[in-house]
């Protein structure tokens, strides 16, 4: 690694650090819903080093504490992370030279707010030659936080007496990070589709409320959203 490319390490790690305050206590909810949820510690670490998307960790919490078909599970956390494909498919642009081995290291330590960082950066600063380093910078301490954090959470749930019922934390930290996402009339038409489509098809099997919820969400989005002509 040259001077420059530590440097912009360094910028990349600068400008995660306030994320981090954000990161950590979301992986200890996910890591506290994981073992509440009936998977084991050691399978719950590992699916966070494994999955590594807190979100769809916690779709799979979810159903799989409620008994869902594996395919129902697996089809739900698919729909979750296609968010990544879009968000690849966007930094391809700037780091498609690279070697293999970086395109697949960078790509398990993506995340929403890495992802952030670097398109704002590379954006506003296109004659950057060491993307990747700044990439790394910045998505390492978040993968860092993230799995520290929700170790501490699956120890601190494995704590927790039975008796004390922390389902409820799954739930809790996807209106935590639903409420400020909601900034616009397309986002509020999707989480009002969706939450009222998760409850009127409770009831269906197999879990599949939710997948139904999921589609109603976007397709409320969507239409509002070419209805107004701003997109969300």
């Amino acid at each position: 690694m040259d001077a420059q490319a530590l440097a912009d390490f360094r910028a990349g790690a600068r400008a995660s650090a306030p994320v981090l305050l954000g990161v950590f206590p979301f992986g200890v909810v996910t890591g506290v819903a994981m073992v509440a949820g009936g998977i084991p510690p050691l399978e719950a670490i590992l699916m966070s080093f494994i999955a590594f998307a807190g979100a769809s960790q916690l779709a799979a919490t979810q159903l799989l504490g409620a008994a869902a078909p594996v395919a129902v599970i697996l089809v739900t956390a698919f729909f979750i992370n296609l968010r990544f494909v879009m968000y690849s498919a966007s930094m391809r642009t700037f780091l498609a030279g690279l070697p293999l081995r970086w395109r697949l290291g960078l790509g398990y330590i993506l995340s929403d707010n890495a992802y952030a960082l670097c398109i704002t950066r590379y954006t506003q600063h296109p004659e950057d030659g060491n993307r990747h380093w700044y990439f790394l910078g910045a998505a390492l301490p978040i993968w860092a936080a993230w799995q520290v954090a929700t170790i501490l959470g699956v120890v601190a749930g494995t704590s927790v007496p039975a008796a004390w019922k922390l389902d409820f934390a799954a739930p809790l930290a996807f209106i935590a990070m639903s409420v400020p996402l909601l900034r616009d009339r397309a986002m509020v038409a999707a989480a009002l589709a969706a939450g009222i489509t998760v409850v009127l098809a409770y009831a269906l099997p197999m879990r599949l409320g939710l997948v139904l919820a999921a589609v109603a969400g976007i397709l409320a989005g969507l239409l509002v959203e070419t209805r107004t002509g701003k997109p969300a």
